[in-house]
């Protein structure tokens, strides 16, 4: 009832295409042809996190600087210091931490993505939301050095008003409000439709080739937000697929719409947006080991083996599907990863009833102390990841490019300390001797 539904709320937006929408061409017919070849090469990218939307544990000098502990996100960084003040601050670091330099460097490492996380604060704030704005000018810029080094890039609503999960990442920490009104789930619509009148536009079709509507919807926490995730799919695939009806065009953009599983099982989205009627959808997935006491406890044996137990899973995807989030992370120790202020699972002081495991020295900060047989497991579990997620999927992206204190999270940083290899394409360790 819910797809049939939705697919009908979709049909309503495009008057001139419904007739059609039922007998839709086969998909090797359709006029959706993006200018990488999803289903046959593999996405190896990043995640430049941190940037455009802040995150307290990758870059936690910027919060530090506040002198107020009680700044954790977006949200307080705007609400609880002075507007000329913050905007200096983050001016500074939209200016700094990413340049052309990094994408240089990204494609140098033979890489051929990048996910860019940007809040939907960047174009539309209303009704006294404290954000500072500023951010878009700086995709913009972005897109323009992945054009010259020959990245293509996946546009990631990462944080919606309302907050889809309420994690410091999707801007304001909290409760997860997005789904309780109609008001926020029309801004967000709004949103990607300001996104696709502008990245489906043929001028951006050489590097722009993904635009994910939501991310990491926490759809787990109630039925209200799994069903209003489902539904604002189908609405957000007509806007995204279709941005020129309110024009009268029903034109199709060339984007993949990108959709994240709501950390549901993959199965939840058999017969989703099937094809014919809907072409080139990809479905996200992000895997962490590390945000569960359970987790945490893994050996390292355990950890690899996890990664491989998820082969026949991602395998039997319905839907093309990337891995769009992942780590080298096998404990919660970088600082803040919680939250700031908040401790971690595997030394027992994140607040509730974590247990102790161990001591958090050595498995996080610059990387430079890491033992040398910690980073031989790194470059095994990245290895494997890789592997898998290319082998049963249709490749990964990894959480994040850079970060200032949290190596086992940094691309650029395994990159330097050897444990990631400067050719994606060989490995150390074998997936098939490994998982077998």
């Amino acid at each position: 009832m819910l797809q049939t539904a939705a697919f009908a709320a979709v049909a309503a937006l495009l008057p001139p295409l419904v007739a059609a929408l039922p007998t839709a061409s086969p998909l090797a017919q359709r006029d959706v042809s993006p200018s990488f070849a999803y289903g046959t090469d593999k996405i190896r990218g990043v995640n430049i996190g941190g940037w455009l939307v802040l995150e307290p544990w990758i870059t936690p000098s910027l919060f530090t600087a506040t002198g107020n502990d009680a700044i954790i996100d977006e949200w307080t960084f705007g609400s609880m210091q002075d507007y000329d003040t913050a905007l200096a601050a983050l001016t500074t670091h939209w200016d700094t931490w990413i340049t052309e330099t990094d994408f240089a460097n990204i494609a140098a490492a033979g890489l051929n993505h990048v996910r860019i996380p940007i809040g939907y604060w960047a174009y539309d704030v209303s009704d006294g939301e404290p954000y500072v704005q500023g951010q878009a000018a700086y995709l913009e810029q972005a897109i323009g050095w992945a054009r010259n080094h020959g990245l293509k890039v996946m546009v990631d609503l990462h944080g919606v008003p309302g907050s889809q999960n309420g994690y410091d990442n999707s801007g304001k920490k909290g409760d997860a409000l997005w789904a309780t009104n109609t008001t926020n789930y029309d801004r967000t619509k709004s949103v990607i439709q300001t996104l696709a009148l502008k990245y489906g536009d043929s001028s951006y079709n050489d590097v722009v080739t993904i635009l994910q509507l939501i991310n990491e919807p926490a759809t787990y926490l109630n039925d209200q937000l799994k069903e209003t995730t489902m539904h604002f799919y189908y609405d957000g695939y007509g806007t995204a697929r279709y941005p020129w009806v309110p024009q009268g065009s029903g034109a199709e953009s060339n984007l993949v719409v990108s959709i994240h599983d709501g950390f549901q099982p993959l199965s939840t989205f058999d017969d989703f947006m099937p094809a014919p009627s809907f072409v080139d959808v990809l479905l996200d997935t992000h895997n962490y080991q590390v945000f569960a006491d359970e987790y945490v406890a893994w050996d390292e044996a355990t950890h690899i083996s996890q990664v491989c137990a998820q082969a026949a899973n991602y395998a039997g995807a319905p839907l093309w599907l990337v891995v769009g989030e992942w780590s080298l992370a096998i404990t919660d120790c970088a600082t803040w990863l919680n939250g700031r202020n908040v401790g971690a699972r595997y030394d027992g002081t994140y607040a509730g009833d974590s247990t102790y495991v161990g001591s958090c020295d050595g498995w996080s900060g610059s990387g430079t102390d890491f033992a040398s047989d910690y980073k031989d497991f790194l470059r095994k579990y990245w290895d494997i990841q890789t592997q898998t997620y290319e082998n049963n999927a249709q490749g990964w992206i990894f959480w994040a490019w850079k970060t200032e204190s949290a190596a086992e999270w940094s691309y650029s940083t395994g990159l330097s300390g050897g444990w990631i290899p400067q050719d994606p394409t060989q490995h150390t360790y074998s997936y098939d001797s490994t998982c077998s």
